[in-house]
């Protein structure tokens, strides 16, 4: 049994890891962090789990985490991990972070789109970007993964398969992706305030969310080129789930049957990434709560245009469920062991 252990435990995120984790059979939660709760019994941030689960949430000591735990998973907002994830590997301890502060490998492209300084550069050569279905055999061999964002997420699995087919003109990409609120966290601000939020849909940090240095840099990655594009989120008066719909043309015409057999081939060992058949479109409720990404393809050849359709749920797929899918890869097991969550449709 292997010892785990969860700092920031108290976050959506932190709270959907421990969620799954009790379903785990391969590991034993150890150890949980929460600044503003140590001391304090888990259930009284989580009164669900009373009967269920019985732990007290400690303030974060590399010292404590190092003595109870073989892999802990860091569910700090962006700009805190840096801080602490530094502390867990020189314990020799492997990490799971679940911040955006070790995806990108260039410290002066952090700093331009998270607005704060890098201030554990060395470790983002060092970081496995986590993308489980894609680089799993990277994954297998990391000591510090870094788990990729929710929106990248929904787009990267939409798009990997075509990406190094030399098929896309690259020019002619734009995603547009909607958003529950849960993907904001669990700190209330005013525009997620029920009332501001709630019988509104709205695009917010057009052409300037934070995730998009993090999908141009592995969609180049998988393209073998530069690759720039448009992306613009929206805000959706739900609680959870993405729904990306993406446009870009081809290069050439093919046949509807010739893309959809690409990405059949692409995921055929992949259990959470499911392809639906024609008939189907992705609706974020036939993922709700479960580690799938649901895709779906329509060719238009009068506009020589591919429109691709992901949806997940932000918080399972798109952080902890994935998160949970890399410590498998890490620990050598079975991959979707512990994850075989039904989807609730709400």
């Amino acid at each position: 049994m292997v010892r785990v252990g969860i700092v920031g435990v108290t976050g959506y995120t932190g709270g959907e890891i421990l969620r799954i984790l009790h379903g785990h059979d391969g590991v034993e939660l150890t150890y949980v962090t929460a600044h503003t709760m140590a001391g304090r019994m888990l259930t009284e941030v989580y009164p669900h789990y009373q009967g269920i689960m019985e732990a007290t949430c400690h303030a974060f000591s590399v010292e404590e985490a190092a003595q109870k735990t073989d892999l802990v998973f860091s569910a700090l907002p962006h700009g805190e991990s840096m801080d602490v994830v530094p502390q867990l590997c020189e314990a020799r301890l492997k990490v799971i972070d679940l911040s955006a502060d070790f995806r990108l490998k260039e410290a002066q492209l952090y700093s331009s789109w998270y607005r704060k300084e890098h201030r554990a550069p060395a470790y983002l050569g060092r970081s496995v970007y986590g993308l489980a279905d894609i680089y799993a055999g990277d994954i297998k061999e990391a000591d510090l993964v870094a788990n990729p964002g929710c929106y990248p997420t929904s787009v990267l699995l939409a798009l990997a398969p075509v990406a190094g087919e030399d098929l896309l003109n690259w020019n002619s990409l734009v995603v547009d992706s909607k958003s529950g609120t849960s993907g904001a966290g669990r700190v209330p601000s005013p525009v997620l305030h029920f009332p501001e939020c709630s019988e509104n849909f709205r695009a917010y940090r057009v052409a300037e969310h934070q995730h998009t240095p993090e999908m141009e840099q592995e969609l180049g990655r998988l393209a073998g080129r530069k690759v720039t594009f448009t992306f613009v989120p929206h805000l959706v008066p739900m609680v959870r789930g993405i729904l990306s719909t993406i446009y870009v043309q081809l290069t050439k015409k093919m046949e509807e049957e010739e893309i959809r057999n690409i990405y059949s081939n692409y995921y055929s060992e992949c259990k959470f990434v499911r392809l639906l058949p024609p008939s189907l479109v992705p609706e974020t409720r036939h993922v709700y709560g479960s580690n799938y990404c649901d895709i779906s393809l329509k060719y238009d050849r009068r506009t020589d245009r591919l429109i691709i359709i992901s949806v997940i749920d932000n918080l399972v797929k798109g952080a902890a469920g994935q998160a949970v899918q890399n410590m498998n890869l890490v620990l050598g097991f079975e991959e979707g062991r512990g994850l075989d969550i039904v989807p609730i449709r709400p």
